[in-house]
C-alpha cells in the first residue's frame, strides 16, 4: 500500500478539519486494502479509528448505489463533481441568467445533493469565488498577452447604454474583443477619453478609427481624444430615414386601403339596389338613375384603387432607396468587385437620397419628415470621408510593400477586394445575398492566386494575403456589434434588476475568453493573435473542492 503522510495534521485543536480531498484519498486506499483491519489501517494512515469509521458510515448512508458511492468518494469522482459544479456556475449562473436557486434545484433533481452542498448559501459562496477568479484570470492573461502582442492599428465601435446608469461600451469589430465595458457617470468626450485610455492600457494598439452615432461627445472623443477618424453608423442613417418615410407612407397606404374598401362596399350596395329596382320594374326611369349612380361608384373605386397603387409604389421606392444605401456604401462595386472612389460613391448615394426626397414631395409628407431626411443627408459628408479614409490607408499600406505596378493592381482589385467581400458576406441580411458576396470574393481571390501571385514564393504570397485581409478590415461602416452587446446587457439588467460593476466585469471576461465562434476561437485569441489560457482549467485549479452537504 502506498502510504499517505498525514502526520502534519494537528488533531488536538478545535480548528482542525479533514479536507474532503484527503478523506477521499484515504477511503480509496482503505477499499484497496481488504486484508487489514480497520484499526491497523487507521494506525498506518495516522487517522483516528473512530474518524475512519465515521467516514465509512457516512458513505454507506448516501442515497446512492454502492458503485456510485464508491465513485464519488474517490479522487476521480471528486474531480468529476468539481467539474460539474464549476461548469454549472460558469455556463448557467455567470454566462446566462440562471439563478443560484435553479442550480440548487438541479443538484436536488439529479441526486447530487447527497454528495454536494446544494443550499443557497453554499452556492452563493462558490459564485463569489468563481467571479473573483474569473477577474483574476483576465488580469493575468491581459498582462501576459498584451506584452507579447504585435503592434497594430484597430478600429473601435463605441456606444453607451443605460441600466439606468450610463454604461460605456467599446468593441474591436474585427475580433469582437471588448477592451472597455464600464459604468461611468458622464458620457461626454472627457469621460470617453478617460475610460478608453484605461481600457487600452498595456495593449499595443493604435486606434485609427471610431465608429459610432453622431453624438457630439463621441465625435469629439474620436477627433481630439484619440486623433482618429470618425466613421458614421449607416444603421442610424437608415433608421432616421425609416422614421421619416416608413410610418407616414404606411399611414397613407392604410387610409387608401380603408377608402377602397368603403368604395367597394358602396359600389356593391348601389349595384344591389339597382338590380332590385330592375327586377321589380324593368321599364322604370329610376333604373336609369341608379345605373348612373353605379357608374359613379365604380369610377370612385377605380380612383381610390389608383391612389392606393400610387401609395404602395411610393413605399416600395422609398424602401428600395433606403436599402440601396447599404448596397452602395462599399469601397468596391458589389457586382464587378472593382474599386469605387469617393466620387462614384457620392453619385450613387446622392441618387438614393434624391429618390427618397422625391417620394416625400410626391406624398406631401410633413415638414418634420423632410427635416429628418435632411438630417440624415447631412451625414453623407462623413460617409464619403470614410471612403476616402479607407483608400488613404490602403495606399499607405501599399507603399510599404514596394510592389510592381502589375502586382499593385492585383493587390487592390483582386486581393483586397476578395477579402473584403468575404468579410461583407458574413453580415449580409439574406442567405442568398451572403452566397452572392461570398462567391464574388472567392472568385476574385482565385483569380489572384491563379494569376500573377502563382509565380511568387509561398512566404511572400501569404504575406500579401495577410496584409490584404488587414486592409479589407479597415472599412467599418456599422457599430452593430456594440448595439448587439447593448441589447445583451439590457436583457441581463432586465433579468437581474441590477448589474453590479463586478458582474459586468465578469460578463466582459466571459465574452473575451470563454465564448467561441464556430471556428473555435475566442475574441481574445483573435485580438491578441495568440491563444489565451484555458479559463475553465484556471478555475478548476484554483477553486476549493466542493463542500459536502451539512446534513
Amino acid at each position: 500500500m502506498d502510504t499517505v503522510d498525514f502526520s502534519s495534521k494537528t488533531h488536538g485543536t478545535e480548528q482542525f478539519r479533514w479536507e474532503r480531498g484527503e478523506t477521499v484519498v484515504i477511503l480509496a486506499a482503505y477499499r484497496g486494502e481488504p486484508g487489514l483491519s480497520q484499526r491497523e489501517f487507521a494506525q498506518q494512515m495516522g487517522v483516528p479509528r473512530s474518524t475512519l469509521q465515521h467516514w465509512v458510515d457516512r458513505k454507506a448512508s448516501l442515497d446512492l448505489e454502492p458503485e456510485a458511492a464508491d465513485f464519488f468518494e474517490s479522487p476521480v469522482g471528486l474531480a468529476v463533481l468539481q467539474r460539474i459544479l464549476v461548469g454549472l456556475h460558469v455556463v448557467f449562473a455567470e454566462n446566462c441568467s440562471c439563478g443560484l436557486r435553479q442550480i440548487s434545484h438541479f443538484l436536488e433533481l439529479t441526486g447530487l445533493s447527497c454528495v454536494l452542498a446544494s443550499s443557497y448559501g453554499s452556492q452563493q459562496k462558490l459564485s463569489s469565488a468563481v467571479e473573483a477568479e474569473i477577474i483574476a484570470f483576465d488580469q493575468q492573461e491581459r498582462t501576459r498577452l498584451g506584452a507579447q502582442m504585435p503592434t497594430k492599428d484597430v478600429a473601435l465601435c463605441e456606444d453607451e447604454t443605460f441600466h439606468p446608469r450610463p454604461c460605456l461600451v467599446a468593441i474591436e469589430p474585427v475580433s469582437g474583443y471588448i477592451p472597455l465595458e464600464t459604468y461611468c457617470e458622464g458620457r461626454d468626450a472627457a469621460s470617453w477619453n478617460q475610460v478608453v485610455q484605461e481600457g487600452l492600457a498595456g495593449l499595443s494598439v493604435h486606434v485609427v478609427q471610431c465608429v459610432s452615432d453622431e453624438a457630439r461627445g463621441l465625435r469629439s472623443h474620436a477627433r481630439d481624444g484619440l486623433g482618429a477618424h470618425h466613421s458614421p453608423d449607416l444603421f442610424h442613417v437608415q433608421q432616421e430615414l425609416s422614421g421619416a418615410t416608413v410610418f407616414p407612407l404606411m399611414s397613407q397606404t392604410r387610409r387608401a386601403e380603408e377608402e377602397l374598401e368603403a368604395a367597394r362596399i358602396e359600389r356593391r350596395r348601389q349595384e344591389a339596389e339597382r338590380d332590385a329596382c330592375q327586377s321589380q320594374c324593368p321599364q322604370s326611369e329610376v333604373g336609369v338613375s341608379l345605373d348612373r349612380q353605379v357608374a359613379d361608384a365604380e369610377q370612385r373605386e377605380l380612383t381610390v384603387a389608383a391612389r392606393l397603387a400610387a401609395c404602395q409604389q411610393r413605399g416600395q421606392r422609398a424602401g428600395e432607396a433606403r436599402r440601396g444605401l447599404g448596397s452602395d456604401y462599399h469601397p468596391f462595386d458589389t457586382v464587378t468587385g472593382m474599386p469605387c472612389e469617393a466620387e462614384e460613391i457620392s453619385r450613387r448615394l446622392n441618387a438614393r437620397f434624391d429618390a427618397i426626397e422625391s417620394v416625400a414631395r410626391e406624398a406631401d409628407l410633413s415638414e418634420r419628415c423632410l427635416q429628418k431626411i435632411a438630417k440624415a443627408r447631412r451625414v453623407l459628408v462623413a460617409m464619403l470621408a470614410t471612403i476616402a479614409f479607407f483608400w488613404r490607408l490602403v495606399r499607405a499600406r501599399l507603399e510599404t510593400l514596394s510592389l510592381s505596378p502589375e502586382l499593385e493592381q492585383v493587390f487592390v482589385e483582386w486581393l483586397v477586394s476578395g477579402h473584403y467581400f468575404l468579410l461583407a458576406s458574413r453580415k449580409a441580411l439574406t442567405a442568398a445575398r451572403r452566397r452572392e458576396l461570398r462567391a464574388l470574393g472567392e472568385r476574385l481571390l482565385q483569380q489572384a492566386r491563379d494569376g500573377p501571385l502563382s509565380v511568387l514564393p509561398d512566404e511572400q504570397r501569404r504575406h500579401l494575403e495577410r496584409i490584404a485581409e488587414q486592409c479589407a478590415a479597415i472599412f467599418q461602416r456599422s457599430s452593430s456589434c456594440v448595439e448587439g452587446r447593448n441589447g445583451q446587457l439590457a436583457l441581463w439588467h432586465h433579468s437581474l434588476h441590477r448589474l453590479s460593476e463586478k458582474r459586468l466585469r465578469v460578463l466582459t471576461v466571459l465574452h473575451n475568453y470563454f465564448i467561441r465562434r464556430p471556428d473555435g476561437t475566442t475574441a481574445a485569441e483573435r485580438f491578441f493573435e495568440a491563444a489565451p489560457g484555458d479559463l475553465f482549467a484556471w478555475l478548476l485549479a484554483r477553486l476549493p473542492v466542493p463542500a459536502r452537504p451539512a446534513a
